[in-house]
């Protein structure tokens, strides 16, 4: 008789690892630190275990994601609002840390996950990458609170802050220059991306770092990792606009600006986006359009290994 297929579901807090088996129902609770993840491991790995699931925590995952694969086990990371739209699917309205494991584990069960790719590299650079994001996210407020503020105290200690963010960039984006650098294969690929007019290195950096599947994925798929692949909007008789959504927002947010720079730098997408814009599309959606575009070529660049070619 074949041995059940066993999927485990992990609800990742600041202080604990809550562990469920699907379909057994069987349950551990760790600490969410290394005796934790050793105690959890060892566990695993007397079950027959199909897939691991953790859902994405605002980093408190990272630690256990870590020791998974070190430990050679199928570890998959998912995203905390799909698996909440799914427990609603399957009835489950209640929701604790127990039942939230219980709901990744049914969700890897049914729903295909990429297993994750382990590299100390690209982790070390989309910290790096990310940390930059939240400085200029930071940067954009000191801004607005300089500007608008009221109360001149307010306004000095916003200028105060600006100075200090921007040197904090300033920094980052050289240690950034350097890991990029420091590894062939990525210095490469930045090499290749930079030859398109319009892709400077903030948005290629980001793209090595949040996106290093590019160049093993189909257009479809880089364009919905992205989030900008349109998707049909019908019911019936009722034919609504396509809409995007989804995709990895941080990076669509660069990709924006680039698309940006592209249409007025880039022959090729500025025509591409006047004739757009000549048949009637609003800007939004012809800027959108060049983000597809523009991706899907920087997929194409790498997979084939070829630098920018206008024609």
């Amino acid at each position: 008789m074949a041995q059940e297929k066993l999927f485990v579901g992990n609800d990742v807090s600041k202080e604990l690892v809550d562990a469920a088996i699907w379909p057994t129902g069987e349950s551990l609770q760790v600490r969410n630190d290394r005796d934790g993840w050793r105690e959890l491991i060892r566990w695993l790995r007397r079950l027959p275990v199909e897939a691991i699931g953790i859902e994405a925590s605002g980093g408190y995952e990272r630690g256990l994601l870590r020791a998974l694969l070190d430990a050679g086990l199928p570890a998959r990371l998912v995203n905390p609002l799909r698996v909440r739209q799914f427990a609603k699917a399957c009835g489950i309205m209640a929701k604790n840390d127990r039942l939230d494991a219980v709901a990744i584990a049914r969700f890897i069960a049914i729903v295909p996950v990429h297993a994750v790719e382990r590299s100390r590299t690209i982790e070390a650079l989309a910290e790096l990458v990310t940390a930059r994001h939240q400085l200029t996210d930071e940067l954009a407020r000191a801004k607005n609170q300089a500007e608008h503020g009221g109360q001149a105290v307010v306004a000095r200690l916003a200028k105060r802050r600006i100075l200090r963010l921007k040197a904090d960039i300033v920094v980052l984006d050289k240690a950034i220059a350097q890991a990029v650098a420091a590894d062939a294969r990525l210095a490469h690929k930045n090499a290749l991306m930079r030859t398109v007019p319009g892709v400077g290195p903030v948005f290629a950096h980001s793209l090595l770092a949040l996106m290093p599947e590019l160049g093993s994925l189909t257009n479809r798929q880089a364009a919905s990792l992205l989030g900008v692949a349109p998707f049909d909007f019908e019911s019936g008789a009722f034919k609504g606009e396509r809409k995007i959504f989804g995709g990895r927002r941080n990076l669509r947010d660069v990709a924006y600006m680039a698309a940006m720079v592209a249409c007025s730098c880039n022959p090729v997408f500025k025509a591409f986006s006047d004739r757009l814009r000549a048949a009637g599309k609003r800007p939004k959606v012809a800027i959108v359009a060049v983000m597809r575009k523009l991706i899907t070529t920087l997929n194409a660049m790498i997979r084939d290994n070829r630098p920018w070619q206008p024609t």
